[in-house]
């Protein structure tokens, strides 16, 4: 099971939001190049990265600093916020991520997603963000009439790479993870599944991991991490122990 720390940037700053409300933003730091190499110092291959300006503006509003956190990880970084067209995906993965994160679009257009997936092949992971079971776009600002199972379903043989389901109620709060949802989900679509929001120790890296089987691919963590509830290292000894 992968880990996906999590660096959310606003104004290019280190951030983590409550709910998603960008009223309610911790800052964390100032450096996001600095928090990507500290991430990759403590094991990570993976970062998961996230343009909250860009999530409500539609485009990218934290270019530097996505630029930054290319250049100083190693691994590989998957993006999302704002990626709304096929310069910006095809721009993204010429400047070196790994996956895009496409959400609102998904909603909105998915025959275009649909088209990226085609085009990228395990480079597209769609976002089905969830408030009571229903679907969130522009940046969680509104919520759909969509249940996130009929979307996730829509993309079944379109080649995307996963689906990143998040509890909206969960995220930024430590309330731990929604692994029934979670699993749920993954237990009725062929996509592998990420799971994120409200990740609060170790204990919801153990609950997750026996799903691998279902579906699981692995997990974002944030908050956790920043606030020294749960430590990276042991997090990804724990994700790899059978």
């Amino acid at each position: 099971m992968i880990i996906f720390p999590a660096i959310d940037l606003k104004g290019g700053q280190v951030v983590r939001l409550a709910e998603g409300d960008m009223d309610r933003a911790t800052v964390y730091g100032d450096d996001p190049a600095k928090q990507a190499t500290l991430f990759a110092e403590a094991g990570a291959e993976y970062l998961h990265v996230v343009d909250l300006d860009g999530s409500f503006a539609g485009s990218a509003q934290n270019r530097e600093a996505v630029e930054s956190i290319v250049a100083a990880f190693a691994g590989r970084v998957q993006l999302g916020g704002g990626i709304r067209s096929q310069e910006d995906v095809e721009g993204w993965l010429d400047a070196g991520v790994s996956r895009i994160v496409m959400g609102s679009a998904a909603l909105k257009d998915p025959e275009f997603v649909k088209e990226m997936a085609r085009a990228h092949p395990q480079a597209i992971v769609v976002a089905v963000d969830a408030k009571d079971g229903m679907v969130a776009t522009e940046g969680w600002a509104e919520v759909s009439d969509v249940p996130v199972v009929d979307l996730a379903r829509r993309f079944e043989d379109a080649g995307v790479a996963a689906l990143l389901f998040t509890d909206i109620g969960r995220d930024g709060l430590l309330k731990g993870v929604n692994v029934e949802a979670t699993v749920g989900l993954a237990q009725q679509v062929d996509i592998p599944v990420i799971a994120s929001g409200g990740v609060a120790g170790i204990e919801d890296i153990e609950a997750l991991k026996p799903h691998a089987a279902d579906g699981i691919e692995g997990v974002i963590t944030g908050r956790a991490l920043y606030d020294g509830r749960l430590d990276l290292a042991e997090a990804l000894k724990a994700a790899k122990q059978s």
